[in-house]
């Protein structure tokens, strides 16, 4: 089935579509970049899909790529690449893996950002001192 096809059926039809008063429709599907509810960003569909999502030890990202061509073998369907390198490097291979790859250009810039956003989320806070008063 087409990915036009499928997109007509699912795009107001959904279990994974969160709707909301004066709010655009957000979809909480697997490989939705933005988590918006549109056909360039839809993890269902698509036969190429991208997904950004934080390491289980809480250091680095994992880039999981949908392969095109297993896609009736669940087990294939995925490729898991896990970028635990400092944040230039992870975001470089992130740009050249799907930009350069000829992979999804479209999504190359969703994909970055939010890779940096995780990134940014896994540092540490640092607590800032406060002086004490000054004597009399």
């Amino acid at each position: 089935m087409s990915a036009d096809l499928q997109w007509m059926i699912l795009r107001n039809n959904s279990s994974l579509l969160v709707k909301r008063k004066a709010v655009r429709s957000f979809s909480r599907e697997p490989n939705n970049l933005k988590g918006l509810n549109s056909f360039r960003f839809n993890g269902l569909v698509h036969r190429k899909t991208v997904a950004v999502e934080p390491k289980t030890d809480g250091k680095g990202v994992v880039l999981v790529l949908r392969n095109s061509k297993s896609t009736r073998k669940p087990s294939k369907n995925y490729t898991r690449i896990e970028l635990k390198r400092d944040a230039r490097k992870t975001l470089s291979t992130i740009r050249k893996v799907i930009g350069e790859g000829n992979y999804r250009r479209d999504l190359k810039m969703a994909a970055v950002r939010r890779a940096s956003a995780i990134i940014r989320s896994q540092k540490p806070v640092v607590v800032k001192k406060t002086r004490g008063k000054k004597k009399e």
